[in-house]
């Protein structure tokens, strides 16, 4: 339907017409109306009642205790919507209705005006004056200041106020000063005067009490409406105050107590802020005014009473306030710095409430407090002390917290990074990293409580650093990015890293990844049944499941990781290009990054552009030569050769063989070792430092790559270069004399090259076999042979061999030797691998071979081991050892379980076992050299006797064992690596001297504890060794000298002498042995026979070790084509647990428990495992009878669990004669008086959740299969001795007291004094009554269970002779 338009001459009734027809029709407008909002107002709200109700409501739960809409989290203004005005409309609403709700007409407008009732106001004429305009002023001629009501007030503002107020009083008063003026006294006294009235103290006091008698201050009577409103307010105000006249101090009191317990308190407290309100106002209008007080001294008592219980009610925080207002110090011009002029601007009158901040700052206090200072540092990082009074001058007060004092706090720092300005938050982030630094380096240790580190990692400090990298600032970035590397990375510990990468194995190191115990707790929780690789790929799910902060909780480099950092350096490095140094500490960032972990490598890896970035602009082949030129100063580090880039290079490449392989192949870094090894450090257009630095790292890359089998095909190439290093390396012999960095640099790269040629040498070493089996049609993964032969690598061992033997001339020199040391080092290795490897090629002669070994043996060892230098280096192996002194690798104070810090900071000791003076990597090599030769040539090994029979090696022998190894951290675990690696290589010697010399048996005991302890200390990487000595050392019978030498007739001696306990347990009466017992000695004797079946038995249930032996295996036997990585396994503790004597009972009864869970039964047992458990009870009873202290690091208690799961597995296992037999004669050792000193079942046991759980299991197992066995029933009763847990004993005698008929143990055998059941009397009145009870009804009983019998009667006569006692006394 169409509607006809307005037309020129319609009068108003027509348009209304048209109106009322087109909302008739309900049609749509043609032009709908946008109001838009006003940014400055927010919209008014529609009330409830204003919107439609909904017909159709949805069925919506509604809760009482809930409001509707959530409360905000933070106070904000409220939102404005653009679109607000276009809400829902429903179809029932009237559309004329609607218009006239928003219609903006003028008369709409208009016809909302109400005006304001002022009939009751006071008409005041303008002030005459004679000038023809209003007379002019300027504020500063108004020397006094008012403040009039409540809330802000502008200057101008303030000065009218004042204005105003003082003219009033000249002129024409108001009425309300003219009424409080004008007041006849009779309304507050009528039958007095003021001389009657005392005067009051407190004058305050008064004046309130004059405004609050002739002002009413709630009502004033503005809703009245009349023009007598305020007469009426004031009669109601004259009739209280004659109320409060008549009544006396008590009844004021106790009526205002009344009316405070009946009003609501938010009512009371709007009274009381609006009655303070006034008051204040109106006592600041006096103060100004300077008002007589002529009325104050008209109050009456009672009034003064009011005012004094009002008074009273008031809080002690505002009295507090008033109290420091008073004593708040005036300021005057004196106080300020600047004083002010005449002549300038609008400095007339001087605000001296603005000025305050400007005085000097009170001298800081010491606080009288026991509880700590807030710490405060200087902008160099340095700790402020508390009562350091320092120059405002320095920059460091500010208005803060304590402005008295100078520095800033973490707290302000952490504020301070979030600035909107850019050099506050780079001096906040520099700051921060500066105090990091000094932290890690142990500075605060001693004055602050707490560590800050892991205060400033709880508080998101890395997530801060990581949100700064992200600014769009340089030098945000920069600060963010030096910050991060003094969080991450150390100096000393990458320095100490570099010094030991030439060792033996050194080029192996353990991955930087924390070492969580929480975190492995709770995936061991969730993870009890998953197999090895079902729980590597579970635990990466985990953690691309949590978020950022929990990863970065427990590892910070994942954490980072998480959230992409390696791109975000990469797009530093590439498009930002800073300074030099930035780009220095993101090398090395990037650097402790690839240490963490293979994955770690992949992923920096797999970063678009990253390593691309690093080796174009940090590794080019060409630059700028003025870089080489004395003082020349780097703007830019891009498109010069950086070692920093090629030490990350390296330490990627030992994250795997395959990133080895990218970084060589797809990112051209053979084309790189050419140019950086190939020509001499001198002429790189380098700085000389610089240039050593970056011909070392190249050595050490190719190393790494030569490690994995690789890159051996440039050892062709650059031959020529390699025998020119090597006949210059005699030359540093002629400058050792000079004490410089390039000298000790000039060492590093030597034996650099050294350790090159040792992988080089390894590698051609295996080419025959890998021909032979690439020749052959063996199926199996075929590996192609190395581009290098033996040939090609034997003609350099002349060469070192003479430069060793020149080496080893000063090695009297103290100074000289500490310098050379570590190329001599590699010097050694280098001929013992090459000896090995000779010893395998079937081109090499075998005679001239053998005579080349024998020569070195009495040309050049022997000499060097009769040299005195040589027995001070042994002597100093105890001092300089991490076992002999735990101490020396204890973690840093500043040190965080989520960064992994190998606690080098500030340098190790000269005496430590990475210190300048350590004897350990020599001595290691040595011993490596000299196990070649004897392994090869068997004849030369007597010639080495005399290296066992020193003082110094068997003083730090014996020394090691017996000190407790200390925790394995990764401070402590690359140390200990090195250290057992020349304790095995003794043992090794050790091995090979037994079975040749005769009167080596002196040495056997001592070799073989430390054997032993050495088993349970090996740490992850080096199981080859731990099968080494399992195979050859641990279970040799010449270590076990005791079976050879009357050990088994001692020990049938001393039970003949009643020197142990061992012969009450000799004949336990069981049915299942027979008559004739074997004594202790006939059963050490048999155990010393089945040493080679002990030995395959726990070789066999070391088996789950061979994925793990395989890769160890490779990497000390030198077979670099089966290593597929540099990088050990993680360090979760040793390979082997501290109990490990005992694994074959342990695995035993997991299965059968394991079988059981699943609803299997177990009915027979196979004759192997009886064999099993007889095979390990041999070899704890030789270790308990021979070597006891090497048991000793083992709790009794959990000895004595070990046991027991001999008879929680099977049905009647435990009745078998060798194993009773067994297991009788160790439960002999560890029931001596001593053993049950220390045995304690309250402590928690290593590997057992609950040892209660697992006795009630044994009181089970001893129900149902035990048949009255006596020794079955020994280990029932051993824990419910006096001094243990109560509730073992109310195991017994409240739930399994059918055991108390089975128990028959005589008390002849029982190995255990009843003095440690009986006393002290026993306290529990529980258990006391279940004693009495089983003696009452028969169910214990002297013939069925006579220990027990006997406890329970002495318990219960020494409870009632106790209450007789007790009740005579009483009587």
């Amino acid at each position: 339907m169409m509607f006809s338009r307005p037309k020129p001459g319609e009068s108003e009734a027509d348009l209304i017409h048209f109106q009322n027809q087109f909302l008739a029709a309900r049609a749509s407008p043609a032009v709908k109306i946008v109001k838009k909002a006003d940014k400055r107002k927010g919209e008014e709200r529609s009330t409830d009642a204003e919107r439609p109700q909904l017909q159709d409501s949805k069925d919506v739960v509604m809760l009482d205790d809930f409001p509707d809409v959530l409360p905000a989290l933070t106070p904000g203004p409220p939102k404005k919507s653009k679109i607000k005005s276009a809400c829902v409309h429903f179809s029932d609403e009237d559309p004329e209705e609607r218009l006239e709700n928003h219609d903006q007409h003028i008369t709409a407008v208009f016809s909302k005006i109400i005006e304001r009732d002022t009939s009751a106001e006071a008409v005041t004429m303008p002030v005459p004056t004679g000038d023809p305009f209003p007379r002019i002023f300027h504020r500063s001629e108004i020397k006094s200041e008012v403040k009039v009501g409540s809330g802000r007030k502008s200057i101008f503002a303030q000065k009218m106020a004042a204005r105003r107020a003082a003219e009033k009083p000249a002129t024409a008063p108001s009425a309300e000063c003219t009424q409080i003026a004008s007041a006849p006294l009779d309304i507050l006294n009528p039958e007095g005067s003021a001389e009657e009235v005392p005067r009051s103290s407190n004058r305050d006091n008064k004046a309130d009490d004059i405004f609050t008698s002739q002002r009413p201050c709630i009502i004033t009577g503005e809703g009245l409406g009349s023009q007598k409103s305020e007469q009426e307010a004031q009669a109601i105000h004259k009739e209280n105050l004659e109320k409060l006249q008549s009544m006396s101090q008590e009844e004021i009191l106790k009526e205002q107590e009344r009316l405070l317990a009946q009003l609501d308190p938010s009512l009371v407290a709007f009274l009381k802020s609006r009655r303070s309100g006034n008051v204040d106002q109106k006592n600041e209008i006096k103060m100004e005014q300077n008002r007589p007080e002529e009325f104050v001294e008209s109050l009456t008592v009672p009034q003064c009473a009011v005012g004094m219980s009002l008074s009273m009610q008031e809080s002690g925080l505002e009295e507090s306030v008033r109290r420091d207002e008073s004593t708040k110090m005036e300021i005057t011009d004196d106080d300020l710095p600047v004083k002010p002029r005449k002549e300038w601007i609008h400095m007339d009158n001087v605000e001296f409430e603005k000025l305050e901040w400007m005085k000097d700052l009170p001298p800081p206090r010491q606080k009288k407090t026991k509880k700590g200072m807030q710490a405060r540092f200087s902008l160099k990082g340095d700790l402020i002390p508390a009562d350091a009074d320092l120059p405002t001058h320095l920059g460091l007060h500010h208005h803060g917290e304590e402005a008295e004092r100078a520095g800033y706090s973490l707290q302000e720092l952490f504020h301070l990074s979030r600035s909107q300005l850019i050099q506050q938050r780079t001096l906040a982030l520099q700051v921060l990293g500066r105090i990091v630094q000094k932290a890690r380096a142990g500075e605060f240790a001693s004055s602050l409580k707490g560590s800050v580190l892991r205060l400033l990692l709880d508080a998101g400090f890395l997530f801060l650093l990581r949100f700064s990298l992200d600014d769009a600032v340089d030098n945000v970035m920069a600060a963010s990015v030096g910050a991060l590397r003094a969080l991450l990375v150390s100096s000393d510990d990458e320095k100490y890293l570099d010094w030991t990468f030439s060792w033996y194995q050194g080029m192996a190191a353990f991955p930087f990844v924390p070492n969580n115990e929480e975190e492995e707790e709770e995936e061991e929780e969730e993870e009890e049944e998953l197999t090895g690789a079902e729980k590597s790929q579970n635990k990466k799910q985990t953690d691309e499941n949590k978020p950022d902060a929990d990863v970065a909780r427990y590892d910070a480099v994942k954490g980072l990781l998480k959230t992409r950092i390696q791109h975000r350096l990469r797009y530093i490095l590439e498009v930002v290009r800073p300074v030099p140094t930035v780009v220095l500490d993101i090398l090395h960032i990037l650097t402790h990054i690839a240490r963490h972990s293979s994955e770690a490598c992949i992923q920096l890896l797999d970063c678009p552009r990253l390593i691309d970035t690093i080796v174009r602009e940090f590794l080019p082949t060409r630059w700028d030569p003025h870089v080489a030129e004395p003082g020349c100063l780097l703007t830019s580090l891009h498109g010069v050769a950086c070692a920093a880039a090629m030490k990350f290079i390296r330490v990627l490449a030992s994250g795997g063989r395959n990133a080895t392989a990218r970084l060589l192949n797809k990112f051209e870094m053979k084309s790189r070792l050419i140019r950086f090894t190939a020509e001499d450090p001198q002429d790189l257009l380098l700085p000389r430092e610089e240039a050593i630095r970056l011909s070392t790292e190249a050595f050490r890359l190719w190393a790494v790559a030569a490690g994995y089998g690789q890159a051996c095909d440039l050892y062709r190439d650059l031959y020529p270069v390699l025998v020119r290093i090597l006949q210059s390396l005699p030359e540093l012999l002629s400058t050792s004399h000079e004490k410089n960095p390039m000298f000790e640099l000039s060492v590093q790269r030597a034996a650099a090259v050294v350790t090159l040629l040792v992988h080089v040498t390894q590698t051609a070493g295996y080419a025959v076999e890998l021909h032979a089996k690439l020749s052959s049609c063996e199926d199996g993964e075929q590996i192609p042979p190395p581009p290098i032969t033996w040939n090609q690598v034997s003609g350099l061992q002349p060469f070192l061999e003479t430069s060793m033997k020149k080496f080893l001339q000063v090695i009297s020199w103290t100074e000289t030797w500490q310098i050379l040391q570590p190329l001599t080092t590699t010097y050694m290795i280098y001929l013992g691998v090459y000896y090995s490897a000779c010893s395998q090629q079937p081109s090499v002669n075998p005679v001239d071979f053998l005579e080349e070994l024998e020569r070195l043996t009495s040309e050049v060892l022997q000499p060097l081991l009769s040299q005195p230098a040589m027995h001070s280096m042994w002597d100093l192996l105890r001092p300089c050892s991490a076992l002999c002194n735990p101490l020396s690798c204890s973690p840093a104070p500043e040190s965080v379980f989520s960064i992994v810090s190998l606690s080098c900071t500030g340098g190790k000791p000269p005496l430590s076992l990475v210190g300048s003076k350590s004897p350990f990597p020599f001595l290691t090599a040595l011993l490596f050299l000299i196990d070649s030769i004897t392994h090869i040539h068997k004849g030369l090994i007597s010639k080495y006797s005399s290296v066992l029979s020193i003082e110094g090696l068997k003083d730090y022998l014996h020394q090691s064992w017996q000190t407790a190894p200390p925790s394995v951290t990764p401070a402590s675990a690359w140390m200990l690596r090195h250290e057992y690696h020349l304790q095995y290589f003794a043992l090794v010697l050790a091995r090979k001297m037994a079975g040749t010399c005769p009167d080596y048996s002196r040495h056997a005991s001592l070799h073989h504890c430390v054997a032993m302890a050495l088993l349970s200390r090996l740490l992850p990487g080096s199981e080859h060794l731990a099968y080494e000595i399992l195979l050859d050392l641990a279970f040799n019978p010449e270590f076990l000298p005791e079976g050879k030498t009357g050990g088994p007739e001692a020990a049938d001696f001393s039970d003949i002498l009643h020197l142990g306990t061992s012969a009450k347990l000799s004949q336990p009466g069981s049915a299942a042995v027979s008559s004739s017992k074997p004594t202790r000695g006939a059963l050490l004797r048999e155990s010393y026979q089945n040493l080679p079946a002990i030995r395959s038995c726990y070789l066999s249930h070391f088996v789950h070790l061979q994925p793990a032996l395989v890769r160890s295996q490779a990497s000390y036997q030198g077979r670099n084509y089966l290593i597929q990585s540099m990088l050990l396994p993680e360090v979760r503790g040793p390979i082997l647990p501290s109990d490990w004597p005992f694994f074959p009972l342990i695995s035993l009864y997991n299965k059968v428990t394991n079988a059981e869970t699943r609803g299997a039964v177990l009915n027979s047992l196979p004759l192997d495992l009886v064999n099993t458990v007889t095979w390990n009870l041999q070899w704890v009873l030789l270790l308990e009878s021979w070597r006891p202290k090497t048991l000793q690091s083992i709790p009794i208690a959990a000895k004595l669990a070990r046991l027991m799961c001999i008879f929680l597995t099977g049905g009647d296992l435990f009745l078998e004669a060798p194993i009773h037999c067994y297991t009788a004669a160790l439960l002999s050792v560890y029931c001596q008086p001593k053993a049950l000193d220390s045995l304690n079942l309250d402590a928690p046991l290593p590997g057992l959740a609950s040892f209660h759980d697992l006795y009630i299991s044994l009181l089970e197992q001893f129900e149902g299969v035990s048949f009255g066995d006596p020794l079955f029933g020994v280990f029932v009763l051993l824990p419910l001795q006096k001094r243990f847990s109560v509730h073992l004993r109310l195991s017994v005698f409240g739930e399994h007291t059918s055991i108390l008929r089975a128990l028959g143990v005589p008390l002849q055998q029982f190995p255990v004094p009843l003095e440690r059941y009986t006393s002290p009397p026993e306290d529990n009145l529980n258990l006391l009554r279940h004693y009495f009870r089983t003696l009452v009804t028969g169910a214990l009983r002297n013939t069925w269970c006579p220990v027990l019998y006997v406890v329970a009667v002495a318990h219960v006569n020494s409870f009632i002779f106790s209450q007789d006692s007790t009740t005579q006394v009483g009587g």
